[in-house]
């Protein structure tokens, strides 16, 4: 056997690809299942902080401050590891699916709120006044004239996070969530 035909029986042996296929693309349906509901809650629960931010309540606001720079500063493994272990100390006892949910929302959640904090903020002070000026209250200048507007800002950064944190799907595999990284590193032991 030449090296050639090693190479192409370790990497591309077609009986050990049919065997395992279903598994990987099992694998492959729950990353995607998970990556959908990481974004969707974590960007949703990160513009709702920001537009609560936005109201400008001192202690809310605070504490708003020190959860996203809790969450930004944590390693999402070290969260995930906390969730599936810590809490069935506290008689809840999440799945491992439910962990790795959970613990990357909240860390895209934190991401997320920034950067719509950012948008927010970045709208020139002349648009607020220019609204408030036409009769509109505080939270219509906000939902109408300054969140369409920053919205648009946080496209690029919004995109880049939610595709590092569809990368860190993988971190699920610490608390045997058998999402496609798990699947593939399975079936390669297994032949």
């Amino acid at each position: 056997m030449t090296g050639l035909d090693k190479f192409l029986d370790v990497f591309f042996n077609a009986k050990v690809m049919a065997k395992y296929l279903p598994d990987i693309l099992e694998g492959t349906l729950v990353t995607i299942e998970l990556a959908v509901l990481i974004v969707v809650s974590g960007i949703l629960a990160g513009l709702v902080l920001a537009l609560v931010r936005a109201l400008a309540i001192r202690p809310l606001n605070w504490l708003i401050i020190f959860v996203v720079d809790l969450f930004r500063s944590l390693p999402p493994l070290v969260i995930i590891v906390l969730i599936y272990f810590g809490l069935p100390a506290a008689d809840i006892s999440p799945s491992g699916f439910v962990s790795t949910w959970l613990s990357l929302a909240l860390v895209l959640m934190a991401f997320s709120e920034e950067i719509f904090w950012a948008g927010i903020t970045s709208i020139a002070k002349g648009q607020w006044e220019a609204a408030r000026s036409t009769g509109l209250t505080y939270g219509q200048t906000l939902m109408n004239v300054v969140l369409p507007q920053a919205l648009r800002l946080t496209i690029p950064p919004l995109t880049n996070r939610t595709i590092a944190i569809t990368k860190g799907t993988a971190l699920g595999t610490v608390v045997a969530v058998s999402e496609i990284l798990g699947m593939a590193s399975s079936a390669v032991s297994n032949s």
